[in-house]
C-alpha cells in the first residue's frame, strides 16, 4: 500500500511505513505541503499494528538518496512575509508539532541522512530512535546565516552536545561531515553511502516481528562502517571550543578569537559573516534551551520565530526584518552583502534581544500548547 503526493512518497511493505521525500530539485526542503503529509502519514501509521517501524530517506536529481533535506523553503518566508501570507504562521506552527511527533513517535523512527541534513532536515531527523549518516553527509544549522536561528528544536538538540559544541555550531553554522556527527553526538551509526540501495532492499525483504528488531539489524549492518568513520575522523579540539563558547556573550567570544592561530581566524571570520543581533538571540535561546524539556523549548521557538517577522519591538517588519533580508542577501537577490541591523556585535543591547523570549500568546491559546 502506497500513497503518492507530488513531494513526499509514502508506502507501506510488510511491517515496515517508507518514506521518501521527493522535492530533489530544491534538495527537499520542506514546503507547508510536506510537512503535512508527512504528519498525517506518520500519524496513520502510528495507529497502525501493522507498522512497527518508520524509515525515511531524501533523493536526488538522479534517484533515491543523495541528498536528505537542506531544511524549510526559505524562499517561500521571504514571498510569504513580503506579502503578509499567514500560512507562514501555519507553517512553523505545523513544523514544529511534527518535529515534536518524532521525538515522541511510539515506534522506531529511522532516519536515512545521507546528503545535506540542514536545518528543517535536522528537525526530521534529529528526534529518531537510529539517526544514520553516511561519507557524504554534511550536516549543519546554518540559520544565522540568514538572520534566523537554529529552531525545529535547535535550542533543545544542540544544547545537548558535549560541552560548549552546541553554541558552537549554533553561532558558526560549521558543517558536520558524518565521522563529525558522530563524534559530537548528532547521529548514532554510519554506513557507506554506496551500500544505500542495498541497506533499503534489505529492509524491504524482511519480515520483521518488532521495530526493535529493525534498529539491531541496522546497528549491525553498520557496525565496521561506523567504527571506521570513528577512527578516519579527527576528534574535536574540545578545550578551545569550550574556552571561547563558553563565555557569557557573543562580544567576549568575539574578543576571545582575535589570535592568529587558524582556527580562531576562521571562527571569527564565520561570527562575522551572521546577523550580529541573531548571533545573541541564538546564545541566549541555547543557553535556555540547555534546561528545557523538547516542548518547552519548541514553544519558546514557536515566540521566536513570530519575533523574526514581527520584530515590533524594533519597529522593523516584513523587508526590515533580520530574517527577511537576510534571505533576500542568500537566496534571492544572491549579493551576499545583507545589511544587519545593528551591523557590529558591540552594538547589540539586551533590549534588543530579550524581547524574542516574551510569548506573543497568552499560555492558554499558544499554538504550541498541546505539546508535552
Amino acid at each position: 500500500m502506497s500513497t503518492y503526493t507530488p513531494d513526499v512518497y509514502s508506502e507501506r511493505v510488510g511491517h515496515l511505513g517508507l518514506i521518501t521525500l521527493n522535492r530533489p530539485k530544491a534538495l527537499n526542503a520542506l514546503s507547508l505541503g510536506m510537512v503535512r503529509e508527512l504528519s498525517h502519514v506518520l500519524l496513520k501509521w502510528q495507529d497502525d499494528s501493522q507498522v512497527r517501524a518508520v524509515v525515511v530517506r531524501g533523493s536526488n536529481k538522479e534517484g533515491p538518496f543523495g541528498a536528505f533535506c537542506a531544511g524549510g523553503d526559505i524562499r517561500y518566508f521571504h514571498q510569504a512575509a513580503l506579502s503578509g501570507d499567514v500560512r507562514l504562521e501555519d507553517f512553523f506552527t505545523e513544523e514544529y508539532s511534527l518535529n515534536h511527533l518524532i521525538q515522541n513517535y511510539t515506534k522506531p523512527y529511522i532516519a536515512l541522512m545521507d546528503g545535506i541534513v540542514m536545518g528543517g532536515g535536522m528537525g526530521i531527523s534529529q528526534g529518531a530512535a537510529l539517526r544514520v549518516v553516511t561519507d557524504h553527509t554534511k550536516m549543519a544549522m546554518p540559520e544565522t546565516h540568514i538572520g534566523l536561528f537554529p529552531d525545529v528544536g535547535g535550542g533543545y538538540f544542540l544544547s545537548r552536545c558535549p560541552g560548549h559544541m552546541g553554541e558552537y555550531l549554533a553561532l558558526t553554522g560549521h558543517v558536520l561531515r558524518g565521522g563529525e556527527a558522530l563524534h559530537v553526538g548528532l547521529a548514532d551509526v554510519c554506513v557507506d553511502a554506496a551500500a544505500l540501495p542495498a541497506l533499503w532492499d534489505g529492509l524491504r525483504q524482511q519480515d520483521w516481528a518488532s521495530g526493535e528488531a529493525v534498529v539491531a539489524w541496522l546497528r549491525e549492518q553498520s557496525k565496521a562502517a561506523t567504527e571506521h568513520a570513528l577512527a578516519i575522523t579527527p576528534k574535536w579540539h574540545s578545550a578551545p571550543i569550550d574556552a571561547v563558547f563558553g563565555l557569557a556573550t557573543v562580544a567576549e567570544m568575539e574578543h576571545a578569537l582575535q589570535g592568529k592561530d587558524e582556527w580562531s581566524v576562521q571562527t571569527l571570520k564565520a561570527l562575522h559573516h551572521q546577523s550580529p543581533l541573531m548571533l545573541c538571540v541564538t546564545l541566549e535561546q541555547i543557553r535556555r534551551g540547555r534546561h528545557m524539556t523538547l516542548a518547552q523549548d519548541l514553544r519558546m521557538e514557536r515566540d521566536m520565530v513570530r519575533h523574526c517577522f514581527q520584530t515590533d519591538h524594533l519597529s522593523r517588519r516584513g523587508a526590515s526584518s533580520e530574517t527577511v533580508e537576510g534571505i533576500r542577501a542568500l537566496a534571492v537577490d544572491k549579493d551576499h552583502q545583507p545589511k544587519w541591523q545593528p551591523a557590529r556585535i558591540a552594538d547589540v543591547t539586551p533590549e534588543m534581544v530579550l524581547p524574542f523570549f516574551e510569548s506573543p500568546w497568552p499560555a492558554t491559546v499558544h499554538p504550541l500548547r498541546y505539546l508535552s
